[in-house]
């Protein structure tokens, strides 16, 4: 498991093996079942979690009770309720796991200290947190501008292997569409 967040910090910053022990003496391990809340909304949102593996998706209910996804989190990804996690805030989010899941976790307090103890860290975390943005900007451009059938299309090309290991209503909820609308695209 060390190996998985060894290499997810190493593709922006390296570390010798000193100052890696040093980084994953700030996290904790964590296992979830299937179908197990990693975060509920209303609670608070302590964690930062490094997905080794398994499956999680980050949603939230609206006032009808309607499910919005909206982020997927396989090995190798980042997930919370990043809103919450930063401000010290209940979370808005709930975040699941679809999958059996084993992650690495960091407290916004170990977060902190890590980062002002190591100017490595502190950049990793800076980086990641750029990249989400992007992300997010990228994801609400493609929500406001894209036909349905686009959406769909580059979230095939872009997650092929999440296309693969999740139901079809959640992949439709993730892009804001129906069931039925998601079905008749994938049998074109």
């Amino acid at each position: 498991m060390e190996e998985i967040l060894r290499k997810q910090i190493e593709k922006i910053v390296q570390l010798t093996d000193e100052e890696f022990r040093f980084v994953l003496s700030h996290f904790t391990v964590k296992s979830f079942k299937k179908h197990q809340y990693v975060l509920q909304s209303g609670n608070p949102a302590p964690n930062d979690h490094f997905v080794v593996k398994g499956l999680l998706k980050s949603f939230y209910l609206d006032e009808a009770g309607k499910t919005h996804i909206l982020q997927f989190a396989m090995a190798d990804w980042w997930i919370s309720d990043p809103q919450a996690y930063h401000n010290e805030l209940n979370a808005t989010l709930n975040i699941d796991c679809l999958e059996d899941t084993d992650t690495y976790v960091i407290s916004l307090d170990n977060r902190e200290k890590l980062c002002a103890e190591s100017r490595k860290m502190e950049y990793f975390f800076r980086k990641k947190t750029q990249a989400g943005y992007i992300a997010l900007q990228k994801r609400i451009q493609s929500l406001m501008s894209q036909s349905a059938k686009e959406r769909y299309d580059q979230f095939i090309h872009l997650y092929p292997q999440l296309s693969q290991r999740l139901p079809k209503a959640l992949i439709a909820s993730y892009l804001g569409i129906s069931r039925e609308t998601l079905s008749r695209m994938a049998d074109h």
